[in-house]
């Protein structure tokens, strides 16, 4: 599935993801930048619409959940960019990242231990 945000949409479903629901009110209310209930009741209809939020009715107003997992989303994130920007190559993406600036040695040792692990289960994988 093609998960694909505005920044503004990504700004809400930011919140809904560390929350887990919340009604327009407590949505606003959690936002860093300040933005008008009317603006953001329209936001999060957008959001229901393209199916990334439900909806539930609790009185009078609606509480939203997500319904678009925050990995789906980098999923598809990740895997537009590394179409767009790397031509469909893991690999460039990853020497990418591992050569920006501030990662630490530390985090490059955990990386290739998670690299290892994953050649090792499919090595496993691949024995019968």
């Amino acid at each position: 599935m093609d998960v694909r945000f505005t920044e503004r949409e990504l700004d809400i479903m930011q919140v809904l993801w560390e929350v887990g629901e919340g009604t327009v009110a407590e949505v606003q209310a959690r936002l860093d930048d300040e933005l008008a209930y009317n603006t953001v009741l329209t936001m999060l209809r957008v959001l229901e619409e393209k199916g990334h939020v439900t909806r539930t009715t609790e009185g009078k107003a609606h509480r939203y959940r997500p319904s678009v997992a925050r990995e789906e989303a980098g999923r598809s994130a990740l895997s537009r960019v590394t179409r767009r920007l790397f031509r469909g190559s893991p690999e460039a993406l990853l020497v990418h990242l591992v050569r920006q600036p501030g990662v630490t040695p530390e985090e490059i040792r955990r990386m290739r231990d998670l690299l290892d692990d994953l050649v090792r289960d499919t090595e496993l994988e691949e024995d019968p």
